[in-house]
């Protein structure tokens, strides 16, 4: 048996157990932003990002202006609504600031992030919005407050 009809039938082994469904299952979303995914701290650090490299095309009080859109409100929410939080984080990440694009670490995007979030008047939590993309993919953005059984 050479390499490869090895691995294929190891491949196979492992989606006929169930293996490969439970990876992809991993993959989904387990947490919303309204599970206090980041910190009062965190949000306060955001602002003063914000202040300085976003506020000139979103507005002071992110209400967007003509140049960008809101980044609160029912328009922004349902932009949004049913993305991941690292979807978000890597639109903001590789796009803004929009005449710096790139130029926001990860853990100043993350903290901008949990700043909207606190706007946009989701709960905080006791653990600080992670900067991995990898981690925020568990998380989605949902507009409404989800009923939990």
């Amino acid at each position: 048996m050479n390499a490869r009809t090895a691995g294929l039938a190891i491949l196979g082994m492992a989606a006929a157990a169930g293996g490969i469904g439970s990876a992809v299952r991993a993959q989904e979303p387990t947490r919303s932003v309204w599970d206090g995914v980041y910190t009062e701290a965190q949000a306060k650090r955001g602002e003063a990002v914000y202040r300085q490299s976003c506020a000139a095309c979103h507005g002071v009080a992110l209400e967007g202006i003509e140049t960008a859109g809101p980044l609160t409100g029912a328009r922004f929410t349902a932009n949004w609504n049913g993305v991941t939080v690292g979807d978000m984080l890597e639109r903001v990440r590789v796009s803004m600031p929009h005449d710096r694009p790139g130029t926001l670490s990860r853990q100043q995007t993350a903290d901008v992030l949990a700043y909207v979030f606190s706007v946009n008047r989701l709960p905080a939590g006791k653990i600080e919005l992670a900067r991995q993309t990898e981690l925020l993919k568990q998380i989605k953005f949902e507009a409404t407050k989800p009923a939990r059984n």
